[in-house]
């Protein structure tokens, strides 16, 4: 199994992506800035999209990939999502409004794009590689993701803040190697972090404290300007865990 980094910042500017992985060459998890970067025909060989939350960094490719492609496919898209998050797409992106509803076009027997909620805790096995959705506490309701190649699993936890379900998930994964977790705020903007449901330098550190197993650990979500001493604030207080600063085009095979 091969996981491709195509977006990791928490903003846009230079060469900044917004939040997406591809997850060989069929599916995306979270659909943000970077996959504008795809080729054409990289873009028409995705198949399924699992969605983290509904908030804009992540969400906002999709639109345009299924307008892109759509039309070159013999199958649907399938977006992955809980059902409050599809609920928020059907509402206020795919609504004739913002955008076309691409679950109606070119029929609604025959469409480009269809939704499948997920549920916390139950893997979907696609191709051998099982994708299931853990717990995240965020301003919106959010999901992480694991993903199980059979020999190794990753955990991408999207956004969240403080959330002791999660890490009792993670805590019984045996074969967890990488651990990909969100880190928005410096600690000067603490209760901010607290109020928008994100992580801090120091938040992290409490979360760490919870986890029982190994991996290796790669921090996302950084704010624009701000990578540099986020990245030092958490080396300082979680250095015995050794977090590395997710990159874009990073590639993890397991």
């Amino acid at each position: 199994m091969r996981l491709q980094v195509l977006g990791c910042s928490g903003g846009i500017g230079g060469k900044l992506r917004t939040t997406s992985l591809l997850l060989d060459e069929d599916v995306l998890i979270d659909a943000g800035t970077g996959v504008g970067d795809l080729s054409i025909d990289a873009l028409a060989k995705i198949d399924h999209i699992f969605v983290t939350h509904s908030h804009l960094d992540h969400v906002t490719s999709i639109p345009f990939l299924v307008d892109t492609v759509g039309w070159m496919r013999d199958k649907p898209l399938i977006v992955h999502a809980l059902p409050e998050t599809i609920a928020v797409l059907k509402a206020h992106l795919f609504n004739w409004k913002l955008w076309p509803d691409f679950a109606q076009i070119p029929t609604p027997e025959q469409p480009m794009l269809r939704y499948s909620p997920v549920v916390l805790g139950c893997g979907q096995t696609i191709s051998g590689r099982t994708i299931t959705p853990l717990p995240a506490n965020h301003v919106v309701p959010a999901v992480g993701y694991r993903l199980d190649s059979g020999r190794a699993s990753l955990v991408f936890t999207g956004d969240t803040t403080s959330c002791g379900e999660l890490w009792r998930e993670v805590n019984q994964i045996a074969n967890l190697r990488y651990l990909i977790v969100e880190t928005a705020f410096s600690n000067a903007e603490r209760e901010l972090a607290i109020r928008a449901k994100h992580l801090c330098p120091a938040l992290l550190g409490e979360q760490l404290e919870l986890l029982t197993r190994r991996a290796e650990i790669f921090i996302t979500h950084l704010k624009p300007g701000e990578g540099e001493m986020i990245m030092h604030e958490i080396n300082e207080g979680a250095l015995r865990w050794g977090p590395t600063m997710l990159q874009h085009q990073h590639v993890f095979e397991f």
